[in-house]
């Protein structure tokens, strides 16, 4: 039987500043990918995960994730006066998806901090992170693949994806020492390491299942070198007490981090939709390159 894991951090305090002058006034993560803000597939992907409650780490300027999350309403009540019940079932639908309640980091002191400003609200249960600019397709949701993980081995799971070269120093790399298809046990994590110092090309990429003994890890885990407390330094310490495994989950990754990500990531899913994929890709083809 299946280890049930009930809650799930969305961390969502950051600054986005790769998208400003449009993040000034407006969270990064209700940036819009195509039709919906890129951190309502975040928050659907931890419930079709069968997560029960999702705490989502805000910051100062963050009030529009919770209104989205809200009932409205004024616009429910337009929309069943239009007689728009499609919509109107949408709209109800996002505010019923899932109990979230919301936090506060207060300052920016990097990943690791956010999630352990959430302890007390997650307590001693082992739970799941998830990064909004990490966007999934996939047939079984990335944290439902890795709570199959977490059930066989009873240890912290992280997400890995093989990255180009030029990608590595952007990313966490563990050093895998591989124990069945696409899982490995973590031997050790770099934080963005030099692609010749890299242990391997397997990046760390936005999702896990964490034990709770992480938060004593992170507390620590010193600043590194931009005075914030990296959940990778907070995972390689908590190596020296317990396994970490990884996984390399099935399916495909969208990088919605900076303005030309979340172009491609738009157009890639745009085109395997259903209502609009056939004539958008018509119009792609009609483009005359020579004009642009």
């Amino acid at each position: 039987m299946m280890t049930k894991i009930r809650k799930a951090v969305v961390t969502a305090a950051g600054w986005g500043t790769r998208f400003l002058p449009a993040t000034k006034a407006q969270p990064k993560e209700m940036l819009p990918l195509l039709d919906k803000p890129m951190i309502q597939y975040a928050v659907e992907e931890a419930v079709a995960s069968g997560i029960e409650q999702v705490i989502i780490v805000t910051a100062l300027g963050k009030r529009a994730i919770e209104d989205h999350f809200d009932r409205s309403f004024e616009l429910e009540h337009a929309l069943e006066l239009r007689g728009d019940e499609r919509l109107l079932r949408e709209i109800r639908g996002i505010s019923e998806l899932v109990n979230i309640c919301y936090i506060r980091q207060k300052e920016q002191l990097g990943l690791g901090h956010a999630v352990l400003i959430a302890e007390e609200l997650i307590g001693d249960e082992p739970f799941a992170v998830l990064l909004p600019d990490n966007v999934f397709e996939a047939q079984v949701p990335v944290i439902s693949q890795m709570l199959q993980v977490y059930d066989r081995y009873q240890s912290s799971v992280i997400a890995v994806q093989r990255v180009a070269r030029d990608e590595i120093k952007k990313h966490g790399i563990i050093e895998p020492r591989q124990i069945e298809d696409r899982v490995f046990e973590v031997l050790s994590l770099v934080e963005k390491p030099e692609p010749d110092e890299a242990p391997s090309n397997l990046g760390v990429i936005g999702r896990y299942i964490l034990r709770p003994e992480i938060f004593a890890a992170l507390k620590l885990t010193p600043p590194g070198r931009k005075g914030e407390i990296e959940l990778t330094d907070g995972l390689a310490l908590l190596l020296g007490q317990q396994p970490v495994y990884a996984y390399e989950f099935e399916g495909t990754r969208y990088d919605v981090g900076t303005p030309f990500d979340l172009l491609k990531a738009a157009v890639a899913i745009a085109l395997r939709r259903a209502d609009i994929g056939d004539e958008f890709r018509d119009y792609l083809a009609s483009l005359k390159w020579d004009d642009f």
